[in-house]
């Protein structure tokens, strides 16, 4: 899989649905020398969250406002996009399972060709 920790649920991620996602998934998948990089969302923003990125020995990232030609997940959300319109689900739990499979259907090499489009030097 090319995304790790995602997380699909309803409603707005707030300040503490973030905390707790980043407690119970993502730090949990970092490692020593990690970047994580993050859009100005609200909720990123708060010093926990740069407490417990840095606890795992990780660094934080932040994007430049809206700044979607740096941001890779915007070029992941196109696909994602693609494969829902493709699924064409009609009910509740058809979308679900269509976000879960489009999410598992990212690869880690169209990850690093994202970051890469992006102009993020990998190496």
């Amino acid at each position: 899989m090319g995304f790790r920790c995602a997380r699909l649920g309803g409603g707005a991620m707030d300040g503490e649905t973030f905390l707790t996602w980043m407690r119970g998934m993502l730090v949990k998948e970092l490692k020593p020398g990690d970047v994580v990089v993050m859009d100005n969302l609200p909720a990123h923003k708060g010093p926990r969250a740069r407490t417990l990125i840095e606890a795992a020995g990780a660094n934080l990232v932040f994007l430049p406002p809206y700044s979607p030609d740096f941001n890779p997940i915007e070029k992941a959300f196109f696909k994602l996009k693609a494969l829902l319109r493709k699924a064409a689900g009609r009910t509740v739990d058809d979308l679900y399972q269509a976000v879960a499979s489009a999410i598992d259907a990212i690869t880690p090499a169209e990850c690093v060709n994202y970051f890469q489009a992006c102009g993020y030097d990998l190496d």
